[in-house]
Order: structure tokens, then sequence, then C-alpha cells
């Protein structure tokens, strides 16, 4: 984990960002325990209420609960409200403002569809 001070995101933000983010790629399967808010505060060198702040996102978003005097653990589903979560912000912050844009452009449904196809092919993506 690491967190930078001199961007303009809050470091609570930046934590629970990357709790999920460990989460979403199995590095804390679900129904496992994660680090307490000392160990990350320790390893961050911040204030352990920074951590429990960023932690407590995730709690309200139901990604990650309490078992009292245990620790925080993650939430079975948890994956699944991430991908959901990240698809809908894929969707707010890339392709309305393509289509917004495509449109003063005036191109059609398939042209933006075969620029597409274009980036993919001329990558290494895949379907």
């Amino acid at each position: 984990m690491y967190v930078d001070p001199n961007i303009e995101k809050p470091i609570f933000i930046q934590i629970a960002e990357q709790i999920e983010d460990s989460i979403f790629t199995g590095i804390f399967p679900e129904e496992t325990q994660i680090p307490s808010t000392n160990e990350i505060s320790s390893l961050l060198n911040i204030n352990p209420h920074t951590v429990l702040k960023g932690m407590n996102m995730l709690v309200d978003e139901d990604i990650i609960y309490k078992k009292r005097g245990l620790g925080m653990f993650v939430r079975s589903g948890a994956v699944k409200k991430i991908r959901t979560k990240r698809k809908n912000r894929f969707y707010e912050q890339y392709v309305e403002p393509l289509i917004n844009e495509a449109e003063k452009l005036q191109m059609s449904k398939q042209s933006i569809i075969s620029l597409i196809e274009r980036g993919y092919n001329n990558g290494s993506h895949t379907d």
C-alpha cells in the first residue's frame, strides 16, 4: 500500500481505494480478514483515525464488515459489488463523454464501434 500526500485526493479515500482494489484483485479474498487499522497506519506512517475513516467508507458500501473483537473482514459478494461499481464509473467517466463528443462530431454509432474495434485490433487487447 502507498499513499501520496501531495495529490488532491484525501488520504482516507486513497486507503479505501487501495483496500478495494486489493479485494477486487484477490489479494484479500471474500470472508478473509484484512490488515488492522493499526497495521495499515504503522505501515504507511499515518494516523489510525485516517485509516479507519477509509475503512468505514468500505463498511458503508457493504464491501467489508467488522467482527467484534476480531477486526475487519471482506464481505461475501464484495467482488461483484466492486465490479458493478467500477462498470458504472467506467460508463460515467468514459462512455458518456465519448458519446457526447461523438455527437458533436456527428459520428454514427457504427463509427464509434469501428474506432473501438480498431483500438482492440492495434493493441494487445483481448476479448
